[in-house]
């Protein structure tokens, strides 16, 4: 008699090898997920693979914003790439100013782009002072976009950021004082991360700028958005800095709207 522990023997083994073959097919899987994931992560770096692709139809005003980073900037060649506006980095804090803006300034205005400045909000400090800085640093005149102020975490305010409390002190003395002397509200720029936490269901007297290079931004408030920076993997013709890319961005509206949109006469 052949014993029972024998007769269930080739029951085991067929179950270990079905075991083994799972857990080959799983690793096969982990590797394929694994390389796919890395190679994509490596095309989106290199600028290559967009998440974002708004289409023309939808957003038919199109635009850049940059900064001292994009070096060197051809405005006529990066003007005649379908481009309707441009956004240029003025100042930072309240002594900052980025090293090419005034010659961006001037270039850009000679082209056929609507033109705005924008300021990055620092968290250091006094709103006034910011305002002044930024005063006494962008001439803006009649038709050019309003004036921007960028609230976005950076250093070390990213692990331990400000209370809204101490933001908003400061956030509403620099934006009253820029209404005032340039005659029109200026636009709210932000990341998800601190709109969530500095913006949201609040300020919606201001049209807002928001990032997101992933998807089609929805804010947590439910609010509307006037201009989207869908990309900061932009590839253009007519710039050489230390940055290879640019951010590309819409405005969320039609052409005709673009066209009363800014500094009034």
């Amino acid at each position: 008699m052949i014993p029972v522990a024998s007769r269930n023997l080739p029951e085991k083994k067929e179950v270990l090898g079905g075991m083994r073959k799972a857990a080959m097919a799983a690793a096969i899987l982990a590797a394929v997920l694994l390389a796919v994931g890395s190679t994509c992560f490596f095309l989106w770096q290199e600028g290559l693979l967009a998440f974002n692709r708004p289409s023309q139809e939808a957003y038919p005003v199109r635009g850049v914003d940059v900064s001292a980073y994009q070096g060197e900037i051809d405005w006529p060649t990066l003007a005649g790439q379908g481009l309707s506006f441009a956004f240029i980095k003025a100042t930072e804090g309240s002594s900052h100013t980025d090293g090419r803006f005034l010659q961006n300034w001037e270039q850009a205005h000679q082209t056929g782009l609507r033109v705005g400045a924008y300021h990055f909000f620092s968290f250091e400090s006094p709103g006034e002072k910011q305002a002044d800085h930024f005063i006494k640093t962008v001439p803006m005149q009649e038709g050019d976009l309003p004036p921007v102020v960028d609230v976005e975490f950076y250093g070390g305010f990213e692990q331990t950021p400000p209370s809204q409390e101490e933001v908003e002190a400061q956030l509403r003395l620099l934006l009253s004082r820029l209404e005032e002397h340039y005659g029109v509200k200026p636009i709210l720029y932000s990341t998800g991360k601190a709109y969530r936490m500095y913006l949201s269901g609040s300020y919606e007297e201001y049209d807002i700028w928001i990032r997101d290079v992933f998807s089609v931004p929805s804010l947590p408030d439910g609010r509307a958005y006037t201009f989207w920076q869908y990309s900061d993997k932009g590839r253009l013709s007519g710039y050489r800095g230390e940055e290879r890319f640019i951010d590309l961005n819409v405005f969320c509206g039609t052409a005709e709207e673009f066209a009363h949109y800014g500094i009034p006469s």
